[in-house]
């Protein structure tokens, strides 16, 4: 059975992109943790981190810190944090998120369900960034 991320991948579910390659996509958590807060996907579905080969891992850790550099840049933040946790979908994915304080890297304190047009704003200025980072 495919996963929610999958689902999101293929358009079955909707999700707000900020990057897609033939390896990977990178969208915005619906249930933020901080403003920005981005997920590095690879298409295929690996539950764990460490079953993932290091060419992928290499990839998902390019595309992660070019996120990071657009996040920084496009938000008011002291760092960008990155997480990998595994346990909320069985589908290996790195958490990118513009940081503040440790407190941002609670997980338990997620921001309620956003729509996507809530996502579209953050969406747009990482986006931006990307852009003029080329």
């Amino acid at each position: 059975m495919a996963t929610l991320f999958t689902k999101i991948i293929n358009g079955e579910i909707p999700g707000t992109f900020v990057h897609q390659d033939e390896t990977c996509v990178a969208f915005l958590d619906v249930a933020p943790m901080t403003e920005g807060h981005v997920m590095v996907v690879p298409r295929e579905e690996i539950s764990h981190w460490i079953d993932a080969d290091q060419e992928l891992l290499n990839h998902l850790m390019t595309v992660a810190k070019r996120i990071g550099e657009a996040q920084k840049k496009a938000f008011d933040c002291e760092r960008i944090g990155m997480l990998i946790v595994g346990y909320e979908v069985p589908h290996l994915h790195i958490h990118v998120l513009p940081t503040t304080s440790m407190d941002d890297f609670d997980i338990s304190d997620r921001a309620p369900m956003q729509t996507p047009e809530q996502l579209e704003v953050p969406a747009e200025r990482i986006r931006q960034a990307l852009s003029e980072l080329s």
